[in-house]
């Protein structure tokens, strides 16, 4: 690590004077600050995304994610009876590039694009703009919220949720088995180094209700839990306002489909790995999401889910090797290898294809949606 890697900056400097003075903080409460503190958090205070950033998404690989995306929403729409209202909500919109190709997919769907009104679920002042000019020519009404659970009462017009590598940039505390029994992972100032490090909690004794049943009794010392209760909340509000009002929601991320122990913690800087504690702030930070804690919140709230599937099987019962295809007709000799290129990263094994995983839930009243019914993969 460089000099100019650890030199202070005023986020770091926050955070030790908070150490000092109440303590170590949960890996939580450090998430939180580093990606989400309102003068220097991460995602506040720039934008991450692209090449020039520190991370490449889906949507900004190819078009054909986004217009697939909005393809199956449109379905959804249609197989809930066509209402004449919907709320097409995206949660971390990113850039709005997801958006803007499910929008232009979808312009041809009959009253779709009439009935929508799009919600961004943002809190970066500088993405805001970016998804405003993304979207500005369809001439779809948007409104923007701080949080899902700012989102007014619906009027009973049924909600569609997008939520693209949303999850995994959520809060999580980290519980590690010991001889003792499960302790806290906390995040403390080395006193030799004056260093951010990890250090372990007391015993936590009540770590047991947060694990699921399956997973009792089977941790070896060593082993890390992660849990987020934000994930979790924010699914149960997203169970019942679709169970209320009707609707569907498609989390697209990487993960694991069912709950496991592992540390996923990492941090992304200019599109590299880095040191989760350096440079808090100026780094992404992410974990591997536990779809199986997600479906388990929407269906102990009375929703429904499909099976995860993995990405490269979901797109694939979308139709993007088809629609590769069809653009490939009019496309360049180098236009064709790029758009070959996109699609074995989006949906080959070894790319992103089995690692990011999808899961659909649904309104307990509402139709299945498209892709509901497949087989894990």
């Amino acid at each position: 690590m460089t000099d100019q890697d650890k030199a202070a900056t005023p986020l770091l400097d926050h955070l030790k004077r908070r150490i000092a003075i109440a303590g170590p903080i949960t890996i939580a409460d450090y998430m939180t600050e580093a990606l989400a503190h309102p003068q220097w958090g991460y995602y506040r205070k720039q934008d991450p995304f692209g090449q020039a950033g520190d991370f490449v998404t889906a949507p900004e690989i190819s078009q054909m994610f986004g217009e697939l995306i909005g393809l199956w929403a449109a379905v959804t729409w249609q197989q809930m009876g066509s209402p004449s209202r919907v709320h097409l909500v995206e949660m971390g919109p990113g850039r709005g590039t997801l958006m803007a190709d499910a929008l232009r997919a979808v312009r041809k769907v009959p009253g779709f694009a009439d009935a929508l009104t799009v919600r961004f679920v943002e809190t970066s002042p500088v993405l805001r703009t970016r998804q405003q000019t993304a979207i500005m020519e369809y001439g779809i009404p948007a409104v923007w919220h701080d949080n899902f659970d700012d989102i007014p009462d619906t009027q009973n017009a049924p909600m569609i949720v997008l939520a693209n590598e949303f999850f995994d940039a959520l809060p999580v505390r980290q519980f590690q088995f010991t001889k003792g029994g499960w302790r806290e992972r906390l995040v403390a100032i080395a006193s030799e180094t004056d260093d951010l490090c990890f250090v372990a909690g007391g015993l936590a004794p009540m770590t047991d209700a947060l694990v699921p049943v399956t997973l009792r009794g089977t941790a070896k010392e060593g082993d890390v839990f992660e849990t987020s209760s934000l994930a979790i909340a924010i699914a149960d509000q997203m169970a019942r306002r679709i169970n209320r009002d009707g609707g569907a929601a498609l989390m697209i991320d990487y993960g694991h489909a069912h709950s496991g122990f592992g540390d996923t913690l990492q941090a992304l800087r200019h599109h590299k790995f880095h040191p989760v504690l350096s440079n808090p702030g100026d780094a992404d930070l992410t974990t591997h999401v536990d779809f199986g804690a997600l479906s388990r919140t929407f269906d102990q709230a009375d929703a429904r889910t499909g099976a995860v599937l993995g990405q490269g099987t979901f797109l694939k019962m979308l139709g993007i090797e088809a629609r590769a295809d069809l653009l490939k007709q009019s496309a360049t000799p180098d236009q064709a290898s790029a758009i070959e290129a996109a699609l074995k990263r989006l949906v080959d094994a070894d790319q992103m294809g089995t690692l990011f995983k999808v899961l659909i839930a649904y309104g307990r009243e509402t139709a299945p949606p498209p892709c509901v019914s497949g087989a894990e993969g």
